[in-house]
């Protein structure tokens, strides 16, 4: 009994009293990750990060506008028709809510910094139906989901990535999910890319009508468009929403995928604004070659110029790893992006934006 005395008048000593606690052991390295570094403040550090941020709030704000247009717009028996129900219908609704608080985020962010950050605009759309409808928005969300891993990596605000990277692992259920709307595979790659700020912006800015005056410009460039004639419809008869379908794929290598393209100069986007332009670093007259974006890897095929604006290439083939299953793991699919340059400049995921440079037309392809 006395032993037992003596360990119990010892054992506060050891919990508490006479002994400090030791911090968990960190492995050597990291930003961030210790008591004594400089705490998170989630705001624009650099323009880079403004303007960064300030593209992911406009694309914030047109899925807001696009979710709940496309509720709003067609009746329970134009989504039944489409193979969507009341519960499909209130999801939809559902992700413009997430919308919200997206943006809210992303507004935050941009304040914290002690920038001013963008109101919602005014938008048009292409399609008619709801097919169409839930076709563009997994084209839509396609460039929103790519258009920040693109620049995650690169921001002086990391904390500030933190979370829009917490933001944008939801955009990417939302693509996945409006391709099951579409009656297509949810994710038919290994990879997700990423692509430019210029390269996002080209794509969201033809949707973009006029802007609340006291919106701040985005400076980021705008391509000309890029537009593929013989584009495959991912909306196959027979093929209505579900959850999967093993669907022989769109395209093949050694396809002939036939383009026209706008010449540099137009005048686009909200209030006429902005016009487009060609990469800096651009000498020649016309294109060279068509950039194939997709998964890890950007693939060139020699463009054959057959008229003005006009051409062809075939699309490559190949795997994304070598010594792979070549059926499942091609390069090109889904939703994929193109673009025309006048080099076939090596490039990789982390260092695509230097392709901007050399840039004349840019624009979206249905692989799969």
């Amino acid at each position: 009994m006395l032993a037992l005395k003596s360990l119990l008048a010892v054992l506060p000593f050891f919990f508490g009293q006479g002994v400090a606690a030791a911090p968990a052991p960190i492995p050597s390295g990291g930003v961030g990750v210790r008591a004594n570094d400089t705490p998170p403040v989630y705001g624009a550090m650099t323009d880079f990060d403004y303007q960064s941020f300030l593209l992911g709030l406009n694309q914030e704000w047109i899925e807001l506008d696009l979710f709940n247009y496309g509720v709003a717009r067609f009746s329970a028996e134009e989504f039944a028709s489409a193979g969507l129900n009341a519960d499909d219908v209130s999801l939809i609704q559902f992700m413009a809510n997430q919308e919200i608080g997206h943006a809210q985020l992303l507004t935050n962010i941009i304040e914290n910094g002690g920038h001013t950050p963008a109101l919602q605009c005014e938008y048009k759309y292409d399609f008619d139906n709801v097919r169409d409808f839930v076709n563009f928005c997994q084209r839509l969300t396609r460039w929103g989901e790519s258009g920040v891993y693109g620049f995650l990596a690169h921001l002086d605000a990391r904390d500030a990535a933190t979370l829009l990277t917490q933001s944008i692992t939801t955009e990417a259920r939302q693509q996945m999910t409006f391709r099951q709307f579409s009656g297509a595979h949810p994710f038919p790659v290994y990879f997700e890319t990423g692509i430019s700020q210029s390269m996002a912006w080209s794509l969201l800015s033809r949707y973009i009508v006029s802007c609340p005056a006291q919106n701040p410009r985005i400076e980021w460039p705008i391509f000309p468009w890029l537009s593929v004639t013989n584009e495959p419809s991912l909306l196959v008869d027979g093929y209505n929403a579900a959850i999967t379908h093993n669907r022989t794929s769109l395209t093949e290598p050694g396809r002939k995928v036939e383009f026209s393209w706008e010449a540099p100069g137009k005048t686009v986007s909200y209030n006429n604004s902005y016009n487009t332009s060609i990469g800096g670093l651009i000498n020649a007259t016309q294109p060279s070659f068509v950039a194939f974006i997709n998964q890890l890897n950007v693939t060139y095929a020699p463009l054959n110029v057959t008229g003005e604006n006009t051409g062809f290439a075939y699309q490559p083939g190949g795997t994304v790893f070598e010594n792979t299953n070549q059926e499942y793991q091609t390069i090109i699919n889904g939703t994929s992006f193109v673009a025309l340059t006048d080099t076939d400049l090596y490039v990789t995921p982390y260092n695509l934006s230097l392709l901007n440079d050399h840039i004349f037309a840019w624009g979206l392809y249905q692989a799969n």
